[in-house]
């Protein structure tokens, strides 16, 4: 009898640890704090685990929550495509108001962890919670111009872990910022292509024609190549602080010209076995790019 009990209760807290990290959509969660992270080693002047602790855990914080409020405030629409159905809102695993609240905890804890850090990265962070719920979530069904709103959160982390690091925001942070920012046309509208007859169901614009067409894979193709600008300027000595080596600039060049010949392959072939391909390079590239920044960094 107690056996079987342990077993339920066991299955129970696994249930609700599963769908914690559901709402919270833990692995985007992981790869922010990821970005954070190395913006924090690029930054400091020494590394200390604290900071880095704080960061991580107020970055998963306020990320998880803005997950939340987004799975609140879109549960009617999620029910309606294949790919959300089964989160734990529109499931009815989980109810709006325990939702709700997680996303609240969560936004303390984040902004508190943030701002002992310094006022800085706890005001960037809160710009972010708020820039994504209460813009970029109800601009979705509105126009394909969220996804440049919801750039501006989703390009904050790398530019965090530098103000983390330093308590100051300037041309440095400002350029991990500009990386990131560009990075994300590719890869969403690479990942809206794939998904486009899903979204469609929930109302959602995310391609900017509307249409997976070559005018859409035109515009990829030109912010891949702002990405690869963005990215090797460091190498030319004028972003302050903010240093890249010749090899280490030639190597990140490579690896934005295989996200760009996968665009051009988009472009010719419009399909979504193309988008995926594309998808999964900016996936390694946003992976690859920050490690590559480090390693130099502390090679130099």
């Amino acid at each position: 009898m107690k056996t079987a009990i342990s077993s339920v209760k066991s299955a129970s807290w696994s249930l609700i640890f599963s769908d914690f990290k559901e709402i919270t959509k833990a692995r985007l969660s992981v790869s922010v704090v990821f970005s954070a992270i190395a913006g924090y080693f690029l930054g400091a002047p020494q590394l200390q685990l604290y900071p880095i602790l704080l960061l991580a855990f107020g970055g998963y914080c306020m990320v998880g929550a803005s997950n939340a409020y987004n799975q609140v405030i879109e549960k009617d629409l999620d029910a309606l495509m294949n790919r959300t159905k089964n989160r734990p809102i529109p499931a009815g695993r989980m109810s709006v108001k325990s939702a709700l609240i997680i996303a609240v905890i969560l936004t303390i804890l984040g902004l508190v962890s943030l701002y002992f850090l310094n006022p800085k990265t706890a005001m960037f962070g809160a710009i972010s919670i708020f820039l994504y719920t209460s813009a970029y979530t109800p601009l979705k069904t509105i126009t394909p111009l969220s996804v440049f709103v919801g750039a501006i959160p989703g390009a904050i982390p790398f530019m965090l872990g530098w103000v983390a690091a330093t308590n100051e925001f300037g041309i440095e942070p400002g350029t991990l910022f500009m990386i990131q920012f560009f990075w994300q046309f590719p890869h969403f509208w690479a990942l809206g292509w794939m998904l486009d007859e899903d979204y469609r169901k929930g109302g959602f614009k995310m391609l900017p024609t509307g249409k997976k067409d070559k005018k859409t894979a035109l515009q990829i193709i030109m912010y891949t190549f702002w990405m690869i600008v963005i990215s090797i300027v460091p190498a030319f000595g004028i972003t302050g602080a903010l240093k890249l080596s010749i090899t280490a600039a030639v190597i990140i060049f490579l690896m934005g010209m295989v996200m760009l010949i996968f665009a051009f392959k988009l472009y010719e072939k419009r399909d979504n076995p193309s988008a995926k391909k594309l998808m999964l390079a900016s996936v390694s590239y946003i992976t690859l790019m920050p490690i590559v920044y480090v390693v130099d960094k502390f090679l130099q």
